[in-house]
């Protein structure tokens, strides 16, 4: 009975003792808190106010003027970019490729079984490449 209440009271010092050795967090200053001064928006000039009987900007107007804003206009390629677009005949390419990928009159070249089986070929941890053909 002795032992155990020695136990008990040791267990009860040991966990009291974790709190006691562990530093207070210090408590927020309320009075060291400074005030952000107010939000302003500087005028800006170059705006006028709308004339009555004029026509206003178009949607797409204001659509380009804000990507024009956003990102400075159209960068300058870099030469080898430049280059390697010429190599791959970017002048040659149809218009609106994109839009007839789908199209029922496209030519789409058939790259059989061979290629299938390379594409769906499980991950191998190997400096081997295989795959299995039907």
């Amino acid at each position: 009975m002795r032992n155990s209440l020695a136990l008990v009271v040791i267990a009860a010092a040991a966990l009291g003792g974790c709190a006691s050795l562990r530093p207070r967090a210090a408590a927020a200053d309320e009075f060291a808190v400074a005030r952000n001064a107010p939000l302003v928006i500087p005028p800006d000039f170059s705006l006028t106010p709308p004339v009555a009987g004029t026509v206003t900007s178009s949607p797409q107007d204001a659509q380009s003027q804000a990507v024009e804003a956003l990102f400075g206009g159209p960068a300058p390629r870099p030469p080898s970019e430049t280059s390697l677009l010429d190599a791959a005949g970017r002048d040659s390419a149809a218009l609106g490729a994109r839009s007839i990928v789908g199209d029922p009159n496209t030519n789409v070249v058939d790259l059989g079984a061979t290629t299938r089986a390379i594409i769906a070929a499980p991950e191998a941890n190997s400096d081997i490449a295989s795959a299995q053909v039907p």
